[in-house]
C-alpha cells in the first residue's frame, strides 16, 4: 500500500493527470482536442483508465488532438515538461518519486486531476517456484514494514506496506478494460484492440 491518506490504508493507486504549470487547462474536460501523451499499450495506469475515463464520459478515442506513445511514464513527464504534449496520465507513485528526484519537475508541472482508483500492481513469482518458497516470500514481504532498515527502504519508494492479496482484488481493471473495449470508439492511438 502507497503511503498517503487518499489511499485509504487500501492497494490501490491512482493516475494522475499532469500538465505544465503554466499551461490554462485546467481540469479534464480543457483536453480536448489537445495533445495527450501514454505510456505503452499495455499498460493499465497510462492507457486503459484514460480510455476507461473517455467511455465513461461518452467519448470516443479522437478525443484528443493528438496522441503519442512515449514508452514509459517518464518520458510522458518529459514530454508534458517540455512542451511536446499538453498532459498525460502517470502512474501516482512513479510520478511522487519523479517529481522528488528529477530536478524542476516539482516547480514545473501540477496535477489537474486523478483516474482511479485501481488495485495497485502486484508482486508475482514464477509458477514453477516451490510453493514453500513463495509463502516464505510472501510473510517476509508482509512484515518488512515492521523492520527499520525495511520500513525506510519502503517509504523512499513511498510504500507503506505491502498487503495480500488475491485474483479477485483485480476485478475492477478487468471491469475497466471491457468497458472501455465495449464503449470506445475511434482511434486506439496505434495499439492493436
Amino acid at each position: 500500500m502507497l503511503q498517503g491518506e487518499r489511499y485509504q490504508d487500501r492497494p490501490i493507486y491512482f493516475s494522475d493527470v499532469i500538465v505544465r504549470r503554466d499551461s490554462t487547462v485546467r481540469s479534464f474536460a480543457d483536453l480536448r482536442g489537445r495533445s495527450w501523451s501514454f505510456n505503452d499499450c499495455g499498460s493499465h495506469s497510462g492507457y486503459n483508465l484514460t480510455r476507461y475515463r473517455l467511455a465513461v464520459l461518452g467519448e470516443t478515442g479522437d478525443y484528443f488532438g493528438r496522441v503519442v506513445r512515449a514508452g514509459s511514464h517518464l518520458h510522458s513527464i518529459d514530454f508534458v515538461r517540455a512542451g511536446e504534449v499538453a498532459a498525460s496520465a502517470i502512474d501516482c507513485q512513479v510520478l511522487g518519486i519523479a517529481l522528488r528526484e528529477r530536478a524542476g519537475a516539482a516547480d514545473e508541472l501540477r496535477v489537474i486531476d486523478s483516474l482511479g482508483p485501481s488495485s495497485i500492481q502486484p508482486v508475482v513469482a514464477a509458477a514453477r517456484l516451490p510453493v514453500g518458497l513463495k509463502a516464505e516470500m510472501t510473510a517476509a514481504l508482509l512484515c518488512m514494514a515492521d523492520d527499520g532498515p525495511s520500513k525506510e527502504a519502503l517509504a523512499y519508494g513511498l510504500v507503506r506496506r505491502f498487503a495480500p492479496v488475491t485474483d479477485s482484488t483485480y476485478d475492477d481493471i478487468r471491469a475497466m478494460l471491457a468497458t472501455a473495449e465495449e464503449r470506445l470508439s475511434g482511434p486506439s492511438w496505434g495499439c492493436a484492440e
